[in-house]
């Protein structure tokens, strides 16, 4: 049996969005499940649309969520360069040899003929005329041109592009490893170009010339791509490897919350893309989009839910491991229709997934996450404040809003749920509870409850109303864990320090 053989093929042209991510996790699960190669191939023909920086952004993405290639421009392998910009020299001869077949010709139009052409054929059943079998033959190629024409015009240097000449009238299929049987009909589709004027090729040829040259049997790509499908198939008979083309699996759409609607790039503020910042502006939506990771994603959940928007297991089950999706994972049970990104639901992940882990790594996490706000606190209080706050915390960035009093003291009050019903008798109470701590130890700040009790029958308040001024006094409002497991963690000179900065302001 031939070894498995998988790649993720990206265009460094911006950010790594959520469909990209999934397409890389749908491959390396597969790979990794059968014992394969996980391939990463930069996409960089397009030079024009190149983005200095989103090379190393892709291999930054891919590694900060554990899906490491095990060949590409970093790992390096036995089928390089990994980069299509530096595999010029491969194009050309499977090209040219295509023309030679009579399956791909040269086309000298300028874009000022391409303009008119498209203006000149346009009438209400084709408002937008494409080069294809029809109107080529009204064209300045060499399909047209005699050979004498064609040659003077080479030996000129006049600029041309090699196209693929489309069959009029036939009929291709491919079995598509989620939809089954897809058919299309030649004649439907224009004459996509191969090589650019630049020298360069388009993503056509060498997407073929690439998966033949690096072996790769099995190619997962989003739905957006099964239109190319009847080039891509044609490319490979012609070339003669038909027998070894990969096994195609066109993967659903990322849908938007509503339900309907691909997921764009422009949703991105709004949904949390990209996978985390990026150190440029996007030339797709000019600005700057938070990511993942900056909204406190943690990468094993991420991974997760990526997993399953359009794939379950035929479980129930949702918190999966990346151990366990490599032994679950099927292409089979792959849905057809477009899977809904829902963000409250990818909180639900994260939130499960801070409870998964132990409060020692949490802890490891947030110092890594805001070294600002943790990197100098004392691992061991860490922890403790963690195994406090975590239930409350669906993201990383809500430690630091549901623990930040276990770090200073608060400099804000929420006084209006304090002032109606405050009393010189509760003043009193703790001016007392304060003489009465004040004789303790450090160590016995597990004692701050019964005196705070007993104190309280004394003075007979109810001990309901004085917890929550005394929840105020210590975070600054009506939120947090229960009050005395904060004391008992803050202890006792935070704690003293604090009931006597509320007082001040309040009296």
């Amino acid at each position: 049996m031939k070894k498995i053989r998988v790649r993720f093929a990206p265009s460094p042209t911006g950010g790594l969005h959520l469909g990209g991510v999934r397409t890389v996790l749908y491959n390396y699960l597969f790979a990794r499940q059968h014992d394969g190669d996980f391939i990463l191939r930069i996409e960089d023909t397009d030079q024009s649309r190149f983005v200095e920086g989103a090379e190393q952004y892709i291999i930054d993405c891919l590694k900060w969520c554990g899906l490491t290639p095990d060949e590409g421009p970093v790992a390096g392998g036995p089928v390089g360069p990994y980069r299509q910009s530096e595999r010029k020299q491969y194009y050309g001869a499977y090209a040219q040899q295509l023309i030679d077949a009579g399956y791909a010709y040269m086309a000298f139009d300028t874009p000022e003929e391409l303009e008119q052409m498209r203006e000149q054929f346009k009438t209400v059943q084709d408002p937008q005329p494409q080069y294809n079998h029809r109107l080529r033959e009204q064209m300045r190629n060499s399909l047209t041109l005699g050979e004498k024409e064609v040659k003077s015009l080479i030996d000129a240097g006049t600029p041309y592009v090699i196209r693929i000449a489309m069959p009029v009238d036939e009929e291709l299929s491919f079995t598509d490893m989620i939809r089954g049987e897809v058919t299309f009909k030649t004649g439907l589709v224009d004459d996509k170009v191969l090589i650019k004027a630049d020298g360069m090729p388009t993503y056509h040829l060498a997407v073929v010339v690439d998966d033949y040259l690096m072996k790769i049997t099995h190619a997962f790509r989003g739905e957006e791509w099964l239109p190319s499908a009847p080039v891509h198939l044609l490319l490979w008979k012609y070339l003669g490897w038909q027998s070894q083309m990969p096994q195609w699996a066109h993967l659903p759409l990322i849908l938007k919350p509503e339900g309907h609607g691909k997921l764009s790039k422009r949703d991105g503020d709004r949904l949390g893309f990209p996978v985390f910042a990026m150190e440029w502006t996007d030339p797709k939506t000019d600005e700057q989009i938070e990511g993942f990771k900056e909204k406190g994603f943690l990468p094993e959940a991420f991974v997760n839910l990526l997993a399953m928007l359009g794939w379950n297991d035929g479980s129930e089950k949702e918190i999966f491991t990346l151990p366990e999706l490599i032994s679950s994972f099927s292409i089979d049970r792959v849905h057809k229709g477009g899977a809904r990104f829902d963000y409250e639901k990818a909180k639900w992940f994260n939130h499960a997934w801070i409870q998964r882990l132990s409060d020692e790594t949490m802890a490891e996490r947030l110092v890594q996450f805001s070294p600002s706000h943790y990197g100098s606190v004392e691992i061991s209080y860490l922890i403790k404040v963690i195994a406090a706050v975590k239930e409350r915390c669906h993201l990383l960035t809500d430690f630091w809003q549901q623990s930040s009093f276990f770090f200073e003291a608060p400099s804000v009050y929420d006084n209006d749920s304090v002032k109606p019903k405050w009393k010189d008798q509760h003043k009193e109470f703790y001016l007392s509870f304060i003489e009465r701590m004040a004789g303790l130890k450090p160590a016995e700040a597990g004692a701050f409850e019964q005196i705070f009790k007993e104190l309280a029958a004394e003075k007979q308040i109810k001990p309901g109303e004085l917890q929550m001024f005394f929840r105020i006094m210590l975070v600054g409002g009506k939120f947090g864990p229960p009050v005395f497991e904060i004391t008992s963690t803050i202890g006792l000179e935070q704690t003293i320090k604090r009931i006597e900065l509320f007082l001040a302001q309040i009296s």
